[in-house]
């Protein structure tokens, strides 16, 4: 499994520097990520993305898939139509990104219920299910058109809080291309994440890893560094061979550290050398 590392772990504001770290640290793929302000905006060209593109390249780096902030401030389920437009228009920029850098995924969120550490609108779960639904059905054809996948992910948002439900929900869009990015550390404050990994099996398209507590599953500082929390990494490696898993796993930590933030770039690599049995 190739082993790569999200833009946002990236404490510094130089994009061709925080590739030069990951290629130094020993990643071998970036997941870049679409946000209101960085290398990649909304407002970003083709020609913005080749030279990140170019420059990666030229490290030996590749680009695998593209997440989104952006998904936060505009989701396919809030209550402002004007909103749910923009969530969409978030997801064909993406899209666009990603053909331009050849990758095969980008990750969605796809609404929310109820968000714990932004408070305002709660939607009703069941309108939030069919909104999620109905953008999603109306984006995959777009996917299709790139041949690029709508990862789908399990995220803090009280909403498709179950494998089964997750799994439910992709088929019903009926799309090959739309699927799930799985986060490891994300499932933990609802179960468990060799049972989803399971039950998602070849829905799977990308997987996110981050640690995480049991006893933090209900406070918005749950995320740990790897191999810091209680992750059952043999057991979540295992899960995703028996599935035939055998693509990028991507660690998505934000850098906590006040002083040396590039130190967690090295020790996210020298974790997720253990994690995936390179030590």
């Amino acid at each position: 499994m190739k082993k790569a590392i999200s833009y946002w772990s990236f404490a510094g504001s130089d994009v061709f520097e925080n590739l030069r770290l990951a290629k130094e640290a020993g990643f071998e793929a970036v997941e870049l990520t679409l946000d209101a302000e960085g290398p990649v905006t909304m407002e970003s060209t083709k020609e913005d993305i080749l030279k990140i593109k170019a420059y990666g390249e030229s490290l030996g780096l590749s680009f695998q898939s593209v997440a989104a902030s952006l998904y936060w401030a505009y989701n396919y389920t809030s209550e402002n139509p004007e909103n749910r437009e923009k969530a969409k228009a978030v997801t064909k920029k993406q899209l666009e990104i990603a053909s331009w850098l050849g990758c095969d995924t980008i990750l969605v969120v796809p609404g929310a219920v109820y968000v714990p550490w932004e408070p305002g609108e709660i939607v009703e779960y069941d309108v939030a299910y069919d909104r999620a639904l109905d953008a999603v059905r109306e984006l995959a054809p777009i996917a299709e058109e790139y041949k690029i996948y709508i990862g789908i992910e399990n995220v803090w948002n009280h909403f498709l809080l179950s494998p089964l439900e997750m799994r439910d929900f992709i088929d019903k869009v009926g799309s090959e291309y739309v699927g799930a990015y799985f986060d490891v550390g994300n499932v933990l404050n609802v179960g468990f994440p060799d049972h989803w990994i399971k039950i998602l099996g070849s829905r799977i398209k990308k997987v996110h890893i981050k640690d995480s507590t049991v006893a933090d599953a209900t406070s918005a500082s749950y995320e740990k560094n790897l191999l810091e929390g209680e992750v059952d990494w043999p057991g979540v490696m295992e899960a995703l061979k028996k599935i035939g898993y055998d693509d990028v796993i991507t660690a998505e930590i934000l850098p906590p550290y006040t002083h040396y933030p590039e130190a967690l770039i090295y020790n996210t690599s020298l974790s997720m050398d253990y994690i995936l049995g390179g030590k």
